[in-house]
């Protein structure tokens, strides 16, 4: 995962704030002495038994891997899709529940935030009442100069209205803070669910006018479904002016810095100026994403009636505010975002929500307990180890490439010699004592913490880099790869079975969490992280020649995943998923390297007729198990810059080692005749 934009760390600014099988009871003794030299799968780390031999691996083999597992599994009813993260994540909940219930009577503020939560009786009975003032205040807006005003304050709240804004590191000085500006104003996740002609889309416009009048009825408006129709029609007309997701990612199109008298000329009519001002008194520049989007919303903004805009913060509102508000309306929000969009038939409980927001109010108090009693230092040592070993692999490929040149290839090895690690938790915990958490006030919790939050971004600017901060809480199961800062960051509950067991074979684990290491470095230097220098910065560091090299070879695995057909006619968009399938590819490759290397020169024992190699790719087959229901894969190929679980895994068919150790044959779907298959690193 890539997080070289702030806009997935930071808190947002006029933007929406949309919350990022037990052994719950377990103690840090209990779990010392429960410690055992076999591997938690299988009996070497990988469960055989999800494994369907009737497929052929060159046919399939996502399913000759899973097959089984596939098939004997059930998405909860609580889940878009389930998978080995989503267990993981369970686990996670699981067992941050039962520090939470500990502490929920004991005044601390992560168990006050959670006792605020769980009182559902309490936030029924106040009802709509938390929100009115605030929705008030909107009502009151009697001109558009007025609801320009009350943009900062939306954001400083954690309303999203007509934009993103956060404070990052500015790419071409990234010793620096600025305050970013990243096109917003719609309530659909991307500008095809407007404008694409299409009848699942077609549905869901439907559904969501529906939705849109019910926030508005719930709000106590009248003459919601008429007014719901104008607010679709001004964000149909935003959507319009956004870019693509393609030229969103891409670093160079989206560095464009502006004064503050430079952004207010780009959107006449808005007030720029004001608004940065209300902000902060700190902005006097900003990065703007997508100035044309920018440009466009201040048209389309000075021909909307003042009541549409007024309309649309209301529903807005509501959504940022449902979690902590009535079921009426976190229903309603649930029925659409949840189930029309995702496919998820229930909401999860109310403890698991309950667990979310406390994350979200305090996730790093909560992780700080979480860490101490579930990452002992014995696996974040062994994490290290491999990391090293991963990193030293890649330098390795980095040396024999046949495509860059040697100036471009001492760089490259500066640029990974200056890489930072991070594993399992943070060094420097974030300070939460200025945030007060009432045990009795759920509302003002979420609304001091989104303040907090809002201040706490903003201090940022003209401070020193916080290298210290994380991106992620210790308890979130994923990794990510941050390109100003020049990091890679594994969290503690990624560090676990399937991922990762310190008594699996290490084929396994090189095959998991090693081609995820693998997958974050290479990040560092996929079609966009390769943009950024050794020193984090925006620069134009490699040669014309290496620069053609890499996008030939881009083009071939855009061209592969192209072809993948998920519903008729739909395909995987290979040049929006094109960063993380180039992550993919290279971490695999590398981990591969670095697990022979582990190796000593000796030969890997074959294990219940597995020989080492095969068990590696088998490593890299299980952590990707997953299943999706049909709404939320069909969401995911127009949002997300990942490819579906099977296409992760079958990206296997560019390695020639998996060839060596399955040997699949040519007339199989998986087989790549050599000169096909793709090689990056």
């Amino acid at each position: 995962m890539k997080l070289h934009r702030k806009l997935a760390l930071a808190s947002s600014i006029f933007a929406l704030s949309i919350p990022m099988t037990a052994h719950a009871e377990e103690t840090a003794e209990a779990a010392d002495a429960a410690a055992k030299d076999a591997a938690e799968l299988g009996t070497y780390g990988f469960d055989s038994d999800g494994m369907d031999p009737s497929v052929k691996p060159g046919d399939d083999f996502f399913e000759f891997a899973n097959g089984a597992w596939l098939k004997k599994t059930d998405i909860p009813s609580d889940k878009s899709n389930y998978g080995m993260f989503t267990a993981l994540a369970d686990l996670s909940k699981e067992r941050v529940k039962a520090v939470l219930e500990a502490e929920k009577d004991s005044g601390t503020k992560a168990g006050n935030a959670y006792k605020s939560y769980v009182d559902a009786e309490r936030v029924e009975a106040l009802g709509m009442k938390p929100v009115e003032p605030w929705l008030n205040k909107i009502r009151a807006i009697d001109s558009k100069e007025d609801y320009h005003k009350l943009l900062p304050e939306a954001g400083r709240n954690g309303v999203g209205l007509l934009m993103f804004g956060f404070v990052g590191q500015d790419d071409k000085d990234p010793e620096s803070y600025i305050f970013q500006l990243y096109q917003g104003g719609t309530g659909l996740p991307d500008r095809d669910m407007y404008l694409v002609e299409d009848e699942k889309l077609e549905k869901n416009r439907v559904a969501y006018k529906s939705y849109l009048g019910k926030m508005l009825t719930l709000a106590g408006e009248e003459n919601a479904s008429q007014r719901a129709e104008a607010i679709f029609a001004f964000e149909k007309a935003v959507a319009g002016k956004h870019w693509t997701r393609e030229d969103s990612s891409d670093s160079s199109k989206t560095y464009n810095k502006l004064t503050v008298a430079e952004l207010d000329k780009l959107m006449p009519g808005m007030g720029m100026k004001n608004v940065m001002a209300g902000v902060s008194d700190k902005i006097d520049s900003v990065i703007v994403f997508q100035p044309s989007a920018f440009s466009g919303l201040a048209e389309i903004i000075g021909k909307t009636d003042l009541q549409v805009l007024k309309d649309q913060a209301i529903v807005q509102s509501l959504r940022s505010y449902a979690n902590v508000l009535p079921d009426a309306v976190a229903d309603t929000r649930f029925a659409f975002y949840g189930t029309t969009l995702s496919g998820t038939p229930e909401r999860e409980p109310r403890w698991k929500r309950g667990v979310s927001f406390t994350e979200g109010v305090v996730g790093e108090e909560v992780g700080k307990s979480y860490a101490a009693k579930y990452f002992p230092p014995a696996t974040k040592a062994a994490m290290k180890e491999l990391v090293d070993n991963v990193l030293a692999a890649m330098g390795r490929r980095i040396d024999g490439l046949s495509w860059m040149q040697p100036q471009t290839k001492a760089k490259a090895k500066t640029k990974l010699n200056n890489f930072t690690t991070k594993i399992g938790y943070p060094d420097k915990w974030k300070d939460y004592s200025a945030l007060d958490v009432k045990a009795d006030d759920l509302f003002g919790n979420e609304i001091r913490s989104n303040n907090f939050e809002f201040d706490d971004d903003i201090a940022k600017l003209g401070a020193p880099i916080r290298r210290w901060e994380w991106g992620m809480l210790p308890q979130t199961v994923n990794a990510y790869a941050n390109f100003g800062m020049n990091e890679i960051v594994f969290p503690a509950a990624i560090l676990q079975p399937p991922f990762f067991d310190p008594n699996a074979d290490a084929a396994i684990n090189y095959g998991g969490i090693g081609a995820v290491i693998g997958h974050e470095i290479s990040h560092h230097f996929d079609d966009q992280g390769a943009k950024y220098d050794e020193n984090g910065r925006l620069s134009d560091w490699w040669t014309d020649e290496d620069v053609a090299a890499f996008e030939a070879a881009g083009k071939k695995l855009i061209a592969q995943y192209d072809k993948y057909e998920i519903f008729p006619g739909k395909n995987v968009k290979g040049e929006f998923t094109l960063g993380e399938n180039i992550g993919d590819l290279a971490g695999l490759t590398v981990a591969y390297d670095a697990y022979k290397a582990s190796l000593g020169g000796k030969e890997s024992p074959v294990i219940d007729g597995m020989t080492g190699d095969q068990r590696f790719f088998l490593g890299w087959a299980q952590v990707w198990r997953r299943k999706y229901r049909d709404a939320e894969l069909q969401r995911r190929l127009l949002t997300d810059s990942h490819s579906p679980s099977a296409q992760r895994t079958w990206v296997v068919r560019n390695l020639d080692k998996w060839y060596d150790a399955f040997k699949p044959k040519e007339n199989e779907k998986l087989y790549l005749a050599p000169e096909d298959r793709v090689r990056i690193w």
